[in-house]
């Protein structure tokens, strides 16, 4: 048995649901949520309180926590990118929350209508008032690989970014490849870096598989000490802030990845898969994942001369 083991977050609720083409029924979202609660997640990003006209297909953020099966062994965080949005959070009372912020000023123009530093300063009052309500609070950083607008994000930007989370009192870091623009080459530079510059924070990886890099990226971090990565079932997911964004890595292909490799993530894969299917013969178009479509390395077939034989 390995001793190696990851976390992962699925992300799908969040990530994927906010992406499609049409609003998902509030019971569908609840049930898929459910679905996933019992293939092993420690920890699940259900869904994101931002205003309903900028993504509606997530308005239903506070019904959606109210169903759901809440599980003492699962975390349930949510992404939020305002006060308001946190206040909405703590009535429905999220466990974890994610801010959103951009690496650079354009994604961020996009995304929160403010530039980087200014967002990072309107984070003031929401950490105050996590703190008051007892609620984890997370950073991320979008773009964080590159951003569509404006090319390679200068690293000495991400360090500034970490130094001001960590004034915040935020060390739990979400590096996000929104673009999928990185390479494992870049990959392990930044991660490596960031271990130098902040040893006592946590760093975690949302890695989008626009480019088919999304594996290779996630290894490479790996081998730098990341033991955390956010992943969506069936490759569900996108950015409506990055132009040709397609899903995050799909929680099949990381889990079969890695338990190939050895490296456990206490994730029961023939569960995601039964989910995957699902989702898939409601947003076929959506689907981007090899294990869907090619099969564990362990389905073994029968050769056509085996066959040949039997059938003698």
């Amino acid at each position: 048995m390995s001793t190696e083991t990851v976390t992962i977050t699925e992300v799908c609720p969040r990530d994927g649901f906010q992406n499609l083409p049409r609003v998902l029924d509030t019971d569908v979202k609840v049930r898929v949520i459910n679905e996933l609660i019992d293939c092993g997640f420690n920890q699940i990003e259900v869904s994101s309180f931002v205003h309903p006209k900028a993504i509606p297909q997530l308005q239903d953020a506070e019904e959606v926590f109210e169903k759901i099966n809440r599980n003492e062994n699962v975390t349930f965080r949510a992404l939020v990118p305002n006060l308001k949005g946190l206040e909405r959070a703590i009535t429905s009372k999220v466990e974890k929350i994610k801010l959103m912020l951009s690496a650079s000023d354009s994604h961020s123009l996009s995304n929160a209508n403010c530039l980087t530093a200014e967002a990072l300063e309107g984070f003031k009052p929401l950490v105050e008032k996590c703190s008051e309500n007892r609620v984890t609070l997370t950073g991320s950083i979008s773009v964080a690989f590159g951003c569509p607008y404006e090319g390679k994000v200068p690293l000495k930007r991400l360090i500034d970014i970490c130094k001001k989370y960590g004034e915040l009192g935020i060390k739990e870091i979400s590096l996000a490849d929104t673009a999928g623009m990185a390479n494992p080459v870049l990959t392990r530079k930044v991660v490596k870096e960031l271990y130098k510059q902040f040893p006592d924070f946590k760093f975690s990886l949302h890695m989008h598989n626009t480019r088919g890099m999304a594996f290779a990226n996630i290894v490479a971090a790996y081998e730098e000490g990341i033991r955390d990565f956010d992943s969506s079932v069936a490759g569900f997911g996108g950015c409506p802030y990055s132009p040709n964004a397609s899903g995050n890595i799909s929680t099949e292909d990381l889990v079969h990845g890695f338990e190939e490799m050895g490296i456990s993530t206490g994730i029961d894969l023939d569960k995601v898969l039964e989910t995957g299917r699902c989702l898939g013969k409601l947003y076929n178009g959506h689907v981007d994942s090899f294990i869907l479509k090619a099969g564990k390395n362990s389905d073994l077939k029968i050769s056509p001369k085996q066959q040949s034989k039997i059938g003698n």
